[in-house]
Order: structure tokens, then sequence, then C-alpha cells
């Protein structure tokens, strides 16, 4: 897997989802592939977030920030305060 000039960074923590190892995951800076030293599992890496559509006002979705999440509202009820009972002698 190591040629010469090959760059290669290892993640730090880590975990390969195949052979659960921590600490052995590698990326390959030229192809953006994470490999495993361990067990030779071997993936693209996942795509990342469009930091500029975020900067313009846009959220991340999140369950928190779904639409429905924010529609969903309790109706208001009144409250009646009543003075407490006391006990006649």
């Amino acid at each position: 897997m190591q040629e010469s000039g090959k760059r290669r960074r290892f993640i730090a923590g880590a975990v390969c989802p195949r052979c659960g190892e921590m600490d052995r995951i590698v990326v390959d800076l030229d192809t953006d592939r994470r490999e495993c030293v361990a067990c030779s599992f071997s993936e693209a890496r996942p795509a990342a977030v469009d930091t500029r559509r975020v900067g313009a006002g846009v959220e991340l979705p999140t369950r928190v920030t779904r639409g429905a999440a924010r529609r969903v509202e309790t109706p208001a009820q009144p409250v009646t305060l009543i003075d407490e009972i006391k006990p006649r002698d």
C-alpha cells in the first residue's frame, strides 16, 4: 500500500468499521481515501459539508431543526390558582 511519495496521515481516535481497531486508520491525502493498516479496509472518505452554504444562514439538517419539529406548538391552557383549604378546629 505504501509507495514512495505517497502522502498519508493517521487519524487519531478513529476506529476501523471492519476490524474495530483504534488508531489504525490512515487517510491518503492524494486520493482522499481512508484505509486501515491492520485489516486493509479501504473506502472513499465521506463528503464534507459545504461550509459556504452553512455560512449563508442555512442550518445543518438535524432532528431538532427539521420543519416538523418547529411546527409543534403546545396549546395554551388557563391556570386557576386556589387558596389552600385550612382544616377547621
